[in-house]
């Protein structure tokens, strides 16, 4: 099979092409500069919420966004990833969050990459070819919907020459979710045609879930007890086209839509409103920073580990390499806090892994001044 390049809503394909010609090259301006805070150095968070690791905050539709967005209400820059400002087909924008992709975020924080805020994207889609005609029809009516609604730049759209074929389970040392998919060839694959021939500069992918979980499983996870199974697998696909081609990525999962259930739980009901999760993975997608590998070209108007002053994320989620890589950090090392109501099914607490830690309550995360108090914000 051959792979198959086309363009969603043809009829806005013209003023599209005048809206992104090519502009006379500026140097780049930080979107997370806020001008209250112009005589000092901007204040820049991350906040981090591994993906499929059933954390009460953070482990299903979105549920951590409302955090995202009061953490953002306080600090100049918010730097996060796609667990937790995805929403399925909710988004919310702010204009000071840095949308990073999980292995990006990782080189990120071990200061490998640096971070280049933008005014645009021009995002790719690529689409499982396992996935269903009426399916594929839903998702490119997304595509559309997100440029005729929206106004964002999602130029082209390919279909790989071979099914994906996502597999997915727990595993069963650590609890959390991960999975695989048996072509990833045909993805890259997929990805490189749409640079060659669109030169977009972000890819959303949308892979072919299969309807077989246990339905035990998917009903607690609905009902806010259970691991959202699909979500490792997700960051294993996103993370592949990040590694191999340094750009923007994220994953949304095409799956047949579940029964009405009436006892569901409203951290998982942002995932029961429609026929796709794509919606905010374009939003998302549309103004995430690109990546810049360090000492490839200029930095200025990058923004680099050691401009983090702080990093946030669940009190025995300390195992992964971002937070290590922060914790290691030489030059302006940042305040590390585990929250501990944000539990999880690891076991990797500060002192376990042998990270300095401020370990915090946060009853109400949602609430400006405790986050303030928390961060040790000086307004």
């Amino acid at each position: 099979m051959t792979v198959i390049l086309n363009r969603p809503f043809p009829s806005l394909a013209a003023p599209n092409r005048r809206i992104t010609k090519s502009r006379p090259s500026t140097p780049p301006s930080i979107s997370c500069f806020n001008p209250k805070h112009s005589f000092k150095r901007d204040y820049t968070s991350v906040m981090i919420v591994p993906t499929g690791i059933g954390a009460a905050i953070g482990g299903y539709a979105g549920d951590a966004l409302p955090v995202a967005r009061t953490l953002s209400s306080v600090v100049d820059c918010l730097i996060t990833h796609p667990n937790v400002l995805n929403a399925a087909m909710l988004y919310w924008p702010m204009p000071n969050a840095l949308y990073v992709e999980g292995y990006a975020l990782d080189r990120f924080a071990e200061g490998s990459w640096g971070l280049m805020p933008v005014h645009q994207n021009r995002v790719g889609l690529v689409l499982d070819s396992g996935i269903e005609e009426e399916l594929r029809v839903r998702h490119l009516q997304v595509a559309d919907a997100a440029r005729a609604s929206l106004g964002l730049p999602v130029v082209e759209y390919v279909v790989t020459d071979t099914p994906l074929q996502v597999e997915k389970w727990i595993d069963p040392k650590s609890g959390q979710s991960t999975g695989r998919i048996k072509h990833p060839d045909s993805l890259l694959r997929a990805v490189q045609a749409l640079l060659k021939r669109s030169q977009v500069n972000a890819i959303a992918v949308v892979g072919r879930f299969t309807d077989d979980d246990d339905v035990q499983d998917t009903d607690d996870y609905r009902k806010g007890m259970g691991i959202d199974l699909l979500a490792g697998v997700e960051a294993v696909i996103s993370h592949l086209v990040v590694k191999e081609f340094q750009i923007p990525c994220a994953h949304a999962p095409a799956l047949s839509p579940l029964p009405l259930s009436p006892s569901l739980c409203p951290k998982s009901a942002a995932e029961e409103l429609g026929y796709t999760f794509l919606p905010c993975v374009l939003a998302g997608l549309s103004n995430a920073p690109q990546y810049l590998v360090k000492n490839s070209e200029s930095e200025n108007g990058c923004i680099l580990a050691s401009d983090v002053d702080s990093v946030i994320l669940p009190v025995d989620a300390f195992g992964g390499d971002g937070v290590l890589a922060f914790a290691r950090s030489k030059r302006n090392k940042p305040l590390i806090i585990a929250v501990e109501e944000n539990e999880t099914v690891l076991d990797d607490t500060p002192d376990k892994v042998g990270v300095e830690a401020e370990v915090r309550q946060c009853c109400n995360p949602t609430q400006s001044n405790v986050l303030e108090k928390m961060l040790m914000i000086s307004q």
